[in-house]
């Protein structure tokens, strides 16, 4: 893990920081949480949610017209990115279960209203389904990430099928999202490549992971938000096939590679949705 950057005292000045926001976090839901209307929770994990990136030294960059309800798909680099996406546009997100167990940040996730789901459980995927079906129809904006894993950004992963299901069952429609971090907001146009400061990958846990973000300097995060799509008859596959292209070329990235049939390849995938994974959020 590089520690180029920020000098360990300010990079230690900073956790505090993150620290004491994570405490306000905790007492602003307590606080305000109770009997408030989704605008006024959707404003505080907004402002809390910048407030956190600029902690880090990440600045946010928005292309784009931010959806006022529907799905959206995303690709998954960090656990940065449900920050970077809530400041940008708060969204109902739908996690592993494992994140709810993260000490403090874990209860926040939950307060913040994010569906949980076990991957390894077949039952759990159809109930998520279910949930994100009837909050897609009242008009609620709900956000998945359909790799199922955190990688380094370089390459989008076939998306996992399953839960774009929700989409077709409400109706509604689907709006991809490119997100991609930089050395710099200039970076992007000058040919640099991006940053890996934020990337959550291999071995790396969470405490090591907030550690580089906050020793490698000054990050920018853009979030280029695509058109809403629609089904026009296309299964669940084929839609998250037509989704992942998408979202590869939003942020930036190399697309899946499809040397199998397109539907063999998310089948594979869609079987594999019950098998353990990596994903970090």
């Amino acid at each position: 893990m590089a520690t180029s950057g920020l000098s360990r005292t300010r990079a230690l000045w900073r956790c505090v920081r993150a620290i004491g926001l994570v405490f306000r976090g905790l007492w602003t839901m307590h606080r305000h949480f109770g009997g408030a209307t989704p605008e006024v929770r959707n404003r505080h994990i907004q402002t809390w949610s910048r407030d956190v990136l600029r902690v880090f030294g990440v600045s946010l960059g928005v292309r784009g017209m931010a959806p006022s309800g529907g799905l959206v798909v995303a690709n998954h680099i960090s656990w940065l990115d449900i920050l970077v996406i809530n400041a940008a546009q708060p969204v109902r997100f739908v996690s592993k279960s494992d994140v709810g167990r993260w000490p403090l940040l874990g209860k926040l996730v939950v307060e913040a209203g994010t569906l949980m789901i076990e991957r390894t459980s077949r039952r759990d995927a159809m109930r998520v389904v279910h949930r994100m079906t009837d909050d897609l129809r009242l008009g609620h904006t709900v956000a998945i990430f359909p790799e199922g894993t955190t990688h380094d950004g370089s390459a989008v992963l076939p998306f996992h099928a399953n839960l774009i299901q929700a989409a077709i069952s409400a109706p509604c429609a689907v709006t991809p999202v490119g997100l991609s971090y930089w050395p710099s907001a200039q970076a992007e146009h000058t040919g640099a490549p991006k940053s890996l400061a934020a990337a959550f990958v291999g071995d790396m846990n969470l405490v090591q992971s907030v550690w580089s973000v906050l020793r490698r300097g000054p990050v920018h995060a853009l979030v280029d938000w695509g058109e809403p799509q629609e089904a026009q008859g296309r299964d669940r596959r084929a839609w998250a096939a037509a989704l992942e292209r998408e979202v590869a070329r939003l942020s930036q990235s190399q697309a899946p590679g499809h040397d199998e049939p397109m539907q063999d390849q998310h089948e594979r995938r869609d079987a594999q949705a019950c098998a353990p994974v990596q994903s970090r959020s």
